[in-house]
């Protein structure tokens, strides 16, 4: 990992370095990039756009680490209404929640019966609900709830890291009990070496390695689906071809984006007849996840840094 994406990554859990950053006017219209708006009204805006493209949503109203039971309850609501707004309208989206967005380091029991009342008007809606994956200090308890819910629901699944030396033993596990509905990414924390591959071509081989374990035919017997949560061409050729070579329908399995990033590619595989799913993020608490972003690619640094100084 660079050292910049060490730094970026530290400055996104500063809050002093949060006000310094959302008091600057750009900050607030560079994070639009990645951050549909601030308020449901922009985040449907940007559903219907998206749906008419031939893509679904993951929406995701944006906070975490919330330390006060009155917020972790508003934003339980705020799902809630989403889901109403998404049933309402027709809208071809599902949510995405973090559990310490709904009160887990309050208290596991109050941040569980949240959860449990988005996945149940969820399911009255008819839509899914992605438990998000955080930092290593809350794998277990995340893994925990999500086997927890899968014993009475059916429209959740969960978020895998494959920088993590652990996620290939969590995928296997999931497979056998017949809950591997995962979505798969690379990770965006700043984890410690003893944990997590920190090498680049490392984190693509494990990605590849647990692709091809949830593309098995073994797996896909025990329902196991593939979500490839990536932006790297490699990743998603490499499924396309795994995909072909096992006579695996495009419906099977799915790519995920983050919104405004590699529209192109984005625009291309749904021409070329894949399901494409895009995570759309909303809310006023876009700093944590806008330097994120950043710390991802040294391009939108430089973009926003070449914004900030006026060139």
């Amino acid at each position: 990992m660079s050292m910049l994406r060490t730094v970026l990554l530290a400055l996104s859990a500063s809050e002093k370095a949060e006000e310094l950053v959302i008091k600057v006017p750009i900050s607030r219209r560079m994070s639009r990039r990645f951050v549909a708006g601030e308020t449901l009204e922009d985040a449907m805006a940007a559903v219907k756009t998206l749906n008419a493209q031939g893509m679904t949503v993951t929406l995701d109203h944006l906070g975490e680490h919330v330390e006060q039971m009155q917020e972790a309850a508003g934003a339980d609501q705020e799902y809630i209404n989403a889901l109403s707004r998404i049933q309402k309208e027709n809208a071809q989206s599902g949510v995405s929640v973090k559990l310490t967005h709904l009160g887990l380091d309050i208290d596991e029991d109050f941040c569980y019966k949240n959860l449990e009342s988005v996945v149940n008007r969820a399911m009255e809606a008819k839509r899914f609900v992605r438990i998000d994956m955080e930092s290593s200090d809350y794998t277990d308890k995340t893994l925990s709830f999500y086997r927890r819910l899968r014993a009475e629901h059916d429209n959740v699944g969960i978020v895998l890291q494959g920088y993590l030396k652990r996620t290939i033993a969590d995928v296997k596990a999931l497979i056998e009990e017949g809950i591997a509905d995962i979505r798969l990414v690379k990770g965006a924390y700043d984890e410690p070496a003893a944990i997590a591959f920190r090498d680049a071509q490392r984190v693509n081989f494990e990605m590849a390695r647990i692709t091809e374990l949830l593309l098995d035919d073994d797996a896909r017997a025990k329902n196991a689906r593939l979500a490839l949560g990536s932006h790297d061409s490699l990743l998603i050729n490499y499924t396309k071809e795994l995909a072909e070579d096992r006579n695996i329908p495009k419906d099977q399995f799915e790519f995920q984006m983050l919104y405004g990033i590699r529209r192109d590619v984005q625009r291309q595989l749904v021409q070329d007849g894949y399901r494409m799913r895009i995570y759309l993020p909303y809310g006023d608490a876009w700093y944590p996840y806008f330097m994120r972003r950043l710390a991802e690619r040294p391009a939108n640094l430089l973009f926003f840094l070449r914004a900030l100084v006026g060139k």
